[in-house]
């Protein structure tokens, strides 16, 4: 058994779940998240707890039990106190600027680049170069957020581009003359 998987989920005031054979409703202040399971899990309720249990002793299913641990996991979480990935924009003259259901980016190409903003998810612009992505789904909001870091990527001879909030970037050494 898995060590991530035998870990019990607490379920928070407000909270509530639905435990279905394949699926599991979690319901909750900010929302309602469907999670399939993994083939090979099941998921029961324990009190104020949800645990994670393989169906059967099987070593081809046993890879499986932290994974839908983690996954109803994050849904409990998420309806709770949502999800929330920071991005900044490095450059002179880049920033992204917020218009309805759109972001509108300049990141130093010939035209601007508008992007679509996913109905589930909101974007908060503040500034003009620190952006805030949040949700209840957390593949979804890692998703998006990888969606608007691949419009321009870090750069790492210049230090420009979409990164990350505290993301690091190995400064190359440029060529030497010698």
């Amino acid at each position: 058994m898995s060590r991530v998987g035998k870990k019990p989920i607490p379920i928070p005031a407000g909270v509530k779940v639905d435990i279905r054979p394949d699926v599991v409703e979690v319901k909750g202040p900010k929302g309602t998240l469907l999670q399939p399971l993994p083939p090979g899990v099941r998921i029961e309720a324990d009190g104020e707890q949800l645990l994670a249990r393989p169906a059967r002793e099987d070593a081809a299913l046993a890879k499986f039990h932290g994974l839908g641990r983690s996954l109803v996991a994050n849904a409990v979480h998420g309806v709770s106190q949502g999800f929330k990935k920071e991005l900044d924009i490095v450059g002179i003259g880049y920033r992204a600027e917020h218009t309805g259901k759109h972001l509108v980016f300049a990141l130093g190409y010939s035209h601007p680049i508008e992007f679509d903003i996913p109905e589930d998810i909101e974007i908060a612009v503040e500034k003009q170069t620190h952006l805030t992505v949040s949700g209840i789904d957390r593949q979804r909001v890692g998703q998006v957020a990888a969606d608007i870091r691949a419009l321009r990527k870090p750069d790492p001879y210049k230090q420009k581009g979409v990164r990350y909030t505290g993301e690091v970037l190995k400064k190359k050494v440029g060529k030497t003359g010698a």
